[in-house]
């Protein structure tokens, strides 16, 4: 049996055959961006649903205030581990970002419990009390979102908020989707922490990307400039 091994090339060929399907069955969708729909295609990459086309919302200038401040090197706090051990360390790192995820800190279970709340509930208040700029991404706990719309922190932090489920996780993204926070979400009951963490590595690809192409043109006109200073007069 043929099958295509090699990891590269099985994602670069996934991306072929969504642009394809997206040309074929849905030729009149606009996307707002380029970066808008990489993410996007992304969350279909990995869920195999087209749904994310009419089900994924971004907040005004979320995209642009998202890459700016994971340029400054915000802190980024997830909801669950899956979420954390999804996205790429290493792009983070890059770009000075710090990620942490309570969920399992025993301060953070002994709040929870003296309290009678999640302990998503008592990560976000932690991740409140510290100092910085702040990125939060859900994908599993809507009680965690529900407890960052009330405690409506000033500054307000950047949310990536796409929790799944059937309790409370439709209503938590509406919630998100109707505040003033800036956000992306996705209406409805679809989402999970592998999306989330979807859409931060598009983000993250995009910006190295970026950064790449900056970095080519520097080198080739600084290479250009030398090229020019020895050439004979």
């Amino acid at each position: 049996m043929s099958f295509i091994q090699q990891p590269q090339h099985i994602e670069a060929t996934s991306f072929e055959i969504i642009d394809d399907i997206l040309a074929s069955d849905y030729p009149e969708h606009q996307f707002g961006s380029e970066l808008e729909k990489k993410i996007v295609t992304r969350a279909i990459h990995t869920t195999a649903d087209f749904d994310w086309l009419t089900i994924m919302r971004f907040s005004p200038a979320m995209l642009e205030m998202l890459q700016a401040a994971l340029s400054r090197g915000c802190t980024l706090y997830t909801d669950t581990t899956m979420a954390l051990s999804g996205i790429n360390k290493r792009l983070l790192a890059e770009f000075g970002v710090e990620v942490r995820c309570y969920i399992a800190d025993l301060d953070v279970a002994k709040q929870a419990k003296a309290r009678g709340i999640t302990r998503s509930m008592a990560a976000v208040d932690k991740a409140l009390s510290e100092p910085g700029e702040k990125l939060f991404v859900f994908g599993n706990a809507p009680t965690a979102l529900f407890q960052l719309l009330s405690a409506n922190p000033n500054p307000k932090p950047l949310v990536i908020g796409v929790p799944v489920g059937f309790v409370g996780a439709a209503e938590s993204k509406q919630a998100l989707y109707d505040s003033d926070f800036h956000f992306i979400t996705a209406l409805g009951r679809k989402g999970g922490s592998n999306v989330a963490a979807a859409i931060v590595n598009a983000v993250l690809y995009a910006m190295r990307d970026a950064r790449d192409v900056t970095t080519n043109a520097i080198n080739t006109d600084a290479a250009n400039t030398a090229d020019a200073s020895q050439a004979p007069q």
